[in-house]
C-alpha cells in the first residue's frame, strides 16, 4: 500500500514513526530514508536501537536554500530507496520529506511515480512531506493532510 502524510500541519513525520513502530513491533523490517534531514534528530537515537527499524539520512544540516549538493544527496537517497525496494530488503519503506524533495525538484515526479507504481505493490511506502503532488495523492491508498490550526511559533504573531 502507499500511504502519503502530507499538509502544512506537525506530526507527519510522527505519524510515520508510529506505522514503522508498529510494524517493527510485528517483526517486520522497516526502513526509513530520509531526504532533506542529516539524521541529527532526536527519534534517530531511539531508532537504532531497535534491531529491525534502520535508518539512512541523505540530508545536510540546516534547511535551505537548496543548492547542487541537495539535490545530489536526494539523487543518492532515491536511487538507495529504489534498490532496498528491488532486492525486497524491508517490508515497510517510510520516504522522509520525499514529498518536499519532489516539490523543490530534487527527485523527478515522473521517475517517483514509476517507482511508486512498480513498487507500492510490493511493500508498503510512506511518504511523508508537505507540497504532495496531487498524481502521487491520487495513487495512494490512504492520503491524509495534516492541517495547522494552532502553532505555537506563530502563537504570539498573530
Amino acid at each position: 500500500m502507499i500511504f502519503v502524510f502530507t499538509g502544512n500541519g506537525k506530526g507527519k513525520t510522527t505519524s510515520a514513526l508510529g506505522m514503522a513502530l508498529r510494524a517493527a513491533g510485528a517483526g517486520k523490517k522497516v526502513l526509513m530514508v530520509q531526504f532533506l534531514k542529516d539524521g541529527s534528530s532526536s527519534e534517530i537515537k531511539i531508532i537504532k536501537k531497535i534491531k529491525n527499524f534502520k535508518v539512512r539520512s541523505f540530508g545536510r544540516p540546516g534547511f535551505g536554500p537548496y543548492s547542487e549538493k541537495d539535490s545530489q544527496l536526494a539523487r543518492l537517497g532515491f536511487l538507495f530507496a529504489n534498490n532496498i525496494a528491488k532486492l525486497k530488503k524491508c517490508d515497510l519503506l517510510v520516504l522522509d520529506e520525499f514529498n518536499a524533495a519532489l516539490k523543490f525538484k530534487l527527485i523527478d515526479l515522473r521517475e517517483a511515480i514509476e517507482f511508486l507504481k512498480e513498487y507500492g505493490r510490493k511493500l508498503d511506502i510512506v511518504l511523508t512531506g508537505r507540497y504532495c503532488p496531487k498524481e502521487i495523492v491520487r495513487m495512494a491508498d490512504l492520503a491524509t493532510e495534516f492541517k495547522e490550526v494552532r502553532h505555537y511559533y506563530t502563537k504570539n504573531k498573530k
